[in-house]
């Protein structure tokens, strides 16, 4: 009997794999840059040991949600026309790469994002093709370009909950599937920490690295224009930065607030189209009851008069109740509103901290400028 799989715990970036994505990221923002990854899964740790970019390919952005009627389950291909025209181009590079000796068996697929804007159908379709048809234990790497500009790497693996991918090949995403489910906005991902790796070689010959020793012991300037003076000015490290000191709004926080604000009108507008679909939906139940009494009555008086019954099923030819529109596009988007709100929260801690620090050093009456 097969011994079953440890569940995927982590994922272990080689170093020169997260180089190769940075690269390609930075080079095509603020177009979105994806590509494959390729590694080993080794007792639940999913090492990603190499990369290569995806070809630019013209596809048509209109998804198989957008189609008609949401006809029953969407097939596995259909369901990411994107990843499909990159599967022969990623089979004949893994061929060449298995063909060197080097590890060739696909871990997934990395993309870029802009503030953190990732939560979308194209994201969500090419996750739930890599799942389904090409490996199981497949993660997708998220660079985010304007965040890592800050001077913190995001780098943040996802992969597609098992309730999520039920629901998504099915199709069900109506009010009762999802209350059978008990499917949430936070169900849709799942996120895996990420570690950056070094070969031991890398590693050794980081720490051979020689230092230069001080001469001598160093002392501190006595003045400002000392400082400015002696040697210290000329290291970034110790120079001062008075640009910390600064309580202005960053640019990125400001711009996060933007997206925020933009994807909650997009709620309400999803909260507006579900609202007129229960109208209607109303005025036609409505209908319908009205026209079962008036048929039940008529049955009445037949009877009274011996007369053949009327069928009484007949309104489901007569009438016809609207569809219900899917609710993945709101569960899409108030995912982003969360992820967008938590940027906004680490963003603000470090101003607010220095707003409390100029407030706590203010003398009775004054006010911070």
């Amino acid at each position: 009997m097969a011994e079953a799989q440890a569940p995927l715990a982590a994922v272990k970036v080689e170093a020169l794999v997260v180089m190769k994505i940075i690269k390609h990221c930075s080079q095509t923002f603020p177009t979105t840059a994806t590509g494959s990854l390729v590694g080993m899964d080794v007792d639940g740790t999913l090492e990603i040991t190499n990369s290569f970019p995806f070809p630019v390919v013209e596809m048509p952005t209109e998804s198989h949600f957008d189609n008609a009627a949401h006809n029953a389950a969407p097939n596995a291909a259909a369901a990411a026309p994107r990843a499909k025209a990159n599967a022969a181009y990623q089979s004949e590079m893994i061929r060449m790469i298995r063909e060197v000796n080097i590890d060739a068996n696909n871990a997934g697929w990395y993309t870029s994002a802009n503030m953190g804007n990732f939560v979308n159908m194209n994201v969500i379709e090419n996750q739930f093709f890599y799942q389904k048809e090409m490996n199981e234990r497949t993660v997708a790497l998220v660079h985010d370009v304007s965040r890592s500009a800050q001077g913190s790497l995001s780098l943040r693996a996802f992969r597609l909950s098992a309730k999520f991918i039920e629901a998504f090949k099915e199709n069900k995403f109506n009010s009762e599937e999802l209350q059978k489910s008990n499917l949430r906005h936070q169900d849709i991902f799942e996120e895996l920490p990420v570690e950056i790796h070094n070969s031991h070689l890398i590693t050794s010959f980081i720490h051979q690295l020689q230092c230069p020793n001080p001469s001598g012991p160093t002392e501190l300037p006595a003045s400002l224009s000392a400082l400015e003076a002696s040697s210290f000015s000329k290291s970034t490290t110790l120079t001062p930065n008075f640009d910390n000191l600064s309580l202005n709004i960053d640019p990125f926080l400001e711009k996060n607030c933007d997206l925020l604000l933009d994807s909650i009108e997009t709620h309400n507008t999803e909260v507006n189209n579900y609202q007129y679909y229960q109208r209607v939906l109303g005025r036609e139940q409505q209908k319908i009851n009205n026209w079962k009494q008036k048929r039940t009555q008529e049955n009445a008086t037949r009877a009274t008069l011996k007369q053949p019954l009327l069928p009484e099923d007949e309104w489901q030819r007569l009438f016809k109740l609207p569809a219900e529109p899917s609710r993945l596009d709101s569960m899409l988007n108030t995912r982003q509103v969360e992820q967008f709100s938590r940027q906004v929260d680490s963003f603000v801690s470090a101003t607010t901290g220095k707003m409390f620090a100029v407030k706590g050093n203010l003398l009775p009456g004054e006010t911070a400028k």
